[in-house]
């Protein structure tokens, strides 16, 4: 029958407790005192006699009275009336400055002076590390109870923070946590020989912890309940030392009382009477003291509404258990830990599991286990599945540690639970999982045997048993995919075996010995998988994809390792692999694994280590196999082993691309003979003449892949194949779909040529200060940064003038760099096109004015000196809306003549070239752009419609960004523009006027008016709209009536986006002014367009306030 009561403490000849270091050492402080308020010493220093000792009263039945004095506490003068401030106790803990042992040996010293004061401290000491803020004082304990001073402590609790020193975060705190619980043991171990048995320090904490812990207030019993555990475990540890004593005590009784009478030695044997009366009565107050602990405490707080004060419950009574295994490891303690198992918190459950490892350690204690285990194991099974990853990996834990101790107490069952842990992709887990089947499979073997065994068979290692078993166990699980989360999983705890190359490939290469087994195909295949995959992971150092969170720094001491195994492993297969190609050659599969070793390997070994006959060896099987294979896992192999023994960096370059050649030589002379049987045989061809084409095409096309083979011009004979495909008709798929793929490479191979051959002197020259400043100054202004980017290739393109004269070379690599840097450029404007609106269209204007800022000196019917920077211009179209191509492409009209339009010559191409670049998609978008963006704000911005057309015309001239006189010219020696701060522009006073002597749209209104910055874009749409206008009435007037309406219809679906839309609004006062404006009138609720997702995704909304002042908030200084 389980029962909760605390059993008494016997004699025990059973010593196994003293293997926990328990201290005997004595306190000398405690020794040398006087005897204590006068009364005599029993047995040990200032101990009461107790030759009528009264029956022990509960501490929870005492009040605490405490009369009036003053001493000392810490070693700092305390004082409860008007005197200074004094030191606490609670401030010398949590400042942690001094050494415990120091703090609570002043604190002793003042217990001896005035044990009531120094008891007031050491209470106030517990009310402060809850975080209360009251104070006990005298006369609360002269007058109140124990529950009514904590109800005043209550009252005068703040628990509005909700915050206590136990749960304040920060390196202090939780040093004072640490201080806390050494003060709390310190304590205990200091006054053990006597304060302790006074009768009244012992039960004065005892009360105040027990009524603190059954406290409404979280603070009040998280606190207690800590203190408590932590003073049973100091007790604990009082209580064991005490029992070795009684042991040591009644031996040495036992051991006088059997010497003969006359050597027997009365007095000592009544002083060993004595000191063993003395130590038993010791342990009846300490028991006492105990029993009122966990009954009063432990029994109510290990299921409190707080995990936290359950998990500290949880963790001591496993220390108690650890500790003094004969008085605690029983059924009536392991309950609570086994019933705990199921807290609905992990992190309860988390200090079960570790309680319980720190029991299952020990193989002395399982006899007293074995009934909990057999009633909780089917729980602790379970919770390896736990949903807390550190919950699981601790049940696997323990699951090893219950199998280490004995095998019996898992059923198969039990054990398949934990073994397909393994292959799980949390590492902690499958490396926890991998221990237990390392302990399982590997632990159980013979060594004799096994060396027997490999003597008998020639083998140079004694683990081919442990492989095969491995094997096996790879091949029952059904995850034959997962080989490398196998090897990962057991690759801590199994890492000799799964090193040992030289038995995997006995076992691949051994013969048939008749009376023993041999490997099976499956099992071959599977055992060359897992080979591959330990090389990897002893090459490479890091888990497998999907285990971990990247690869991480190793130590010195693991990077030695890696270079060891990776040193060993090449040796090794250097020799090995030649000869199990030769063997599994016909078998794709197995060939494809081993054709993957070569990649770890260090190449440098085949010259340092004069190994270049086992290098031929392997070329000469890898091309039997290209030889023997068309499946395309095999071929990619191979061409990959190619690549990789083809690396500039090592010697044997040279020899291995000879024998490359020489196979691309006879594959491609093999190929062009029978394309051209094939070719001439049209229709008649035969499948053999069509696998021949094939099979060498395959291998061909795998081995353009991953190297350039344009010399052999591929390119051609393929083009000749689809060329015959399409006009006869004839060409079978297969084939069609090698050559297109064959032909791609090729195409891939030539395009990487180009690229590598562009210039980038010019992006050079950009370097990371230079960059970091471009990115600070379009947070700042875009619209500036994008002038300094035009302005850049401007001056640029000056100096290639000067360099090269009128007559540009638009072919040569000075001008593909400008082009390259541009392109560049182009990029940081990124994806969001709507917040680069207008510092694009700002880009694209400068550019245009400067491309035609001068006409050419030999006359108009040439280009303007600068038309070739259009082409540089061109690379920013990309980034212009739809809507804003029209625009500027209306405004490069400006510039341009009838004849320019009509010119065709070389030299007229970059405009010819731009002004695609604008027509592409500019006719096609009519859609509004609010009307998409403004879906983002759905509710709040839906019920608003649009305003008054003649209001949206007044937004659209005052809210522009960039209305300024088409007279505006870029300054000809390409001077730096003046650069003016935002927050001197948009402070500027509303009166300010501009210079009378400058003419509107200049670049003094530039600089000075922030409505004239704003306002290009808007000008254009004006004025179109207005030349539409025009068109349209001398249009209508010229038609009958349904024609009049067709065509207002149809301008009316052209104009349907109204202009203020296109339109950013320059400041936070100009929305404001905005939404008040068209509170009123913007009611009318659209029903979604069509493309509204897509166009939210990329727009933003124009009339959101908080875009706006985010884009704003850049820009303050």
């Amino acid at each position: 029958m389980i029962t909760s009561e605390l059993p008494v403490l016997q004699d025990s000849s059973n010593e196994s407790g003293a293997a926990d270091g328990v201290g005997l050492s004595l306190n000398m402080s405690e020794m040398d005192e006087p005897e204590m308020k006068g009364k005599k010493k029993r047995g040990r220093p200032g101990k009461q006699p107790t030759t009528s000792k009264k029956p022990r009263k509960s501490p929870t039945d005492k009040a605490m009275v405490v009369s009036r004095g003053r001493g000392k506490a810490n070693g700092v003068a305390q004082h409860n009336g008007d005197g200074g401030d004094p030191v606490t106790l609670f401030e010398v803990v949590k400042m942690g400055k001094s050494a415990m042992q120091s703090v609570v040996d002043d604190w002793i010293e003042s217990y001896k002076q005035d044990r009531d004061l120094a008891l007031l401290d050491l209470i106030n000491f517990f009310i402060q590390c809850s975080g209360c803020k009251g104070t006990v004082r005298i006369e609360m304990f002269r007058n109140m109870q124990n529950a009514e001073i904590i109800r005043k402590m209550t009252e005068e609790f703040d628990e509005d923070s909700g915050d206590y020193p136990l749960t304040m975060p920060g390196p202090m705190w939780k040093k004072f946590r640490y201080n806390f619980c050494e003060f709390i043991s310190v304590l205990i171990r200091q006054c053990q020989y006597s304060i302790i048995y006074d009768e009244y320090m012992m039960d004065t904490v005892i009360s105040l912890l027990t009524g603190l812990s059954d406290s409404q207030v979280r603070a009040f019993r998280h606190t207690s309940t800590l203190a408590a555990m932590k003073l049973m475990t100091a007790l604990v540890n009082v209580a064991l030392n005490l029992s070795i004593h009684q042991d040591n005590t009644q031996r040495q009784y036992e051991a006088e009382r059997n010497k003969m009478v006359g050597k027997r030695a009365n007095e000592k044997l009544e002083l060993l009477l004595q000191k063993r009366k003395e130590l038993q009565e010791n342990q009846d107050e300490i028991e006492n003291m105990m029993n009122s602990i966990f009954k009063g405490i432990f029994v109510h707080r290990y299921r409190d509404a707080i995990a936290e004060i359950r998990a500290i419950c949880i963790e001591e009574i496993g220390v108690w258990m650890k500790m003094y295994s004969d008085a605690f490891l029983n059924d009536s303690y392991l309950k609570y830990v086994g019933w705990t198992l199921h807290d609905r918190q992990g992190e309860v459950r988390l200090k079960c599991l570790k309680a319980l490892q720190n029991l299952y350690t020990n193989r002395e204690l399982f006899p007293k286990l074995e009934l909990f285990t057999n009633r909780f194991k089917d729980r602790i099974v379970s919770m390896t599945l736990d949903k807390e990853y550190d919950v699981a990996v601790e049940a696997i834990r323990l699951v090893t540690l219950i199998l280490q101790g004995s095998e019996d107490a898992l059923s198969n069952e039990d054990c398949e639970n934990v073994y397909h842990l393994v292959y799980s992709a949390h590492r902690p887990v499958a490396v926890a999982a991998g221990e237990f089947l390392h302990r399982k499979l590997f632990s159980r073997h013979d060594p004799q045997a096994e060396e027997a065994l490999a003597k008998r068979r020639g083998r140079s290692s004694p683990n081919g048993n442990l492989i095969r078993m491995l094997v096996l166990f790879f091949l029952e699980s059904e995850l034959h995919e997962h080989a490398a989360y196998l090897v990962d999983s057991l690759w801590e705890s199994s890492q000799e075996l799964l090193k040992d190359w030289e038995c995997m490939t006995e076992l691949l290469l051994e013969e048939p010995v008749q009376g023993e087994e041999m490997l099976s195909d499956r099992q071959e295949s599977a055992l060359i998988e897992l080979t591959v995959c330990t090389i990897r992971q002893a090459a490479e150092a890091h888990p497998p994809v999907g285990r971990g969170t990247g690869k991480r720094v190793l130590t010195a001491k693991e990077r030695k390792t890696q270079i060891d195994d990776k040193n060993k492993l090449t040796e090794h297969f250097i020799m090995a692999l030649p000869m199990l190609l030769s063997k599994y050659q016909a078998d794709a599969e197995k060939v494809a694994n081993l054709l993957q070793i070569p990649q770890f390997f260090d190449l440098d070994v085949y010259s340092a280590g004069r190994m270049e006959k086992h290098l031929d060896a392997l070329l000469k099987q890898i091309r039997l196999v290209v030889e023997k294979h068309i499946e395309t896992d095999v071929l990619e192999a191979c061409s990959k082993t190619y690549s990789i023994l083809c690396s500039e960096e090592y010697t044997i370059m040279n020899r291995v691309d000879i024998a490359r050649s020489q196979l691309i030589d006879e594959m491609t002379d093999r190929f062009t003979h029978s394309m051209e049987e094939l070719l001439q045989e049209g229709e008649e061809a035969d499948d053999d003449d069509i696998y021949n084409v094939l099979s060498t095409l395959k291998r061909l096309t795998a081995f353009h892949n991953a190297h350039d083979l344009t010399r052999w011009d591929l390119f051609g004979n393929c083009y000749r194949l689809l060329k015959a495909g399409i006009e006869q008709g004839s060409m079978p798929e297969q084939i069609a779909v090698q050559a297109l793929q064959c032909s791609h490479y090729s195409i891939l191979w030539q395009l990487v040529k180009i690229t590598e051959g562009l210039p980038s002197k010019y992006y050079n020259d950009y370097g990371d200060i230079i960059k970091e400043t471009l990115s600070k100054t379009r947070q700042t202004d875009k619209i500036l940064c994008a002038k300094t980017l035009i302005l850049s290739l401007q001056q640029l393109f000056n100096e290639l003038l000067q360099e090269q004269g009128p007559n540009l070379d638009r072919t040569s690599s000075h001008v593909s760099g400008i082009k390259e840097l541009a392109r560049r450029f182009a990029l940081t404007f990124g994806l969001d096109q709507i917040k680069t609106r207008e510092a694009v269209a700002m880009l694209h204007k400068d550019g245009i004015e400067f491309a035609f800022k001068y006409q050419s000196p030999r006359g108009p019917e040439f280009p303007p000196v600068n038309l070739a920077f259009l082409e540089v211009l061109s690379e920013f179209s990309s980034k212009l809306i739809r809507q804003d191509k029209k625009t500027v492409h209306s405004y490069l009209e400006k510039f341009m003549s009838e004849s320019m339009s009509e010119r065709r010559e070389d030299v007229w191409l970059p405009l010819i070239s731009y002004r695609n670049s604008l027509l592409t998609g500019g006719d096609e978008d009519h859609m509004s752009v609010t009307s998409g963006s403004s879906s983002k704000t759905g509710s709040v911005r839906s019920k608003k419609g649009r305003p008054p057309l003649h209001k949206r015309q007044e937004s659209s001239v005052e809210g522009s960004w960039m209305l300024r006189n088409d007279t505006l010219q870029t300054p000809g020696a390409l001077q730096t523009p003046q650069l003016t701060s935002t927050v001197l522009r948009e402070n500027r006073p509303a009166e300010h006027m501009p210079d009378p002597d400058s003419e509107p749209g200049s670049e003094n209104d530039y600089v000075h008016n922030p409505q004239m910055q704003m306002s290009w874009l808007g000008q254009q749409k004006m004025e179109e709209v207005s030349r539409k206008d025009r068109a349209n009435m001398n249009y209508i007037k010229s038609r009958s009536n349904q024609g009049v309406r067709q065509t207002v219809r149809g301008l009316m679906e052209d104009d349907a986006e109204p202009i203020f839309e296109d339109v950013m609004m320059s400041s936070r006062g100009q929305l404001e002014d905005m939404n008040e404006e068209f509170e009123d009138t913007m009611v009318i609720d659209l029903p979604p367009s069509r493309n509204r997702r897509e166009r939210a995704e990329l727009r933003p909304d124009f009339f959101d306030s908080a875009a706006m002042i985010e884009d704003e908030s850049v820009c303050v200084m």
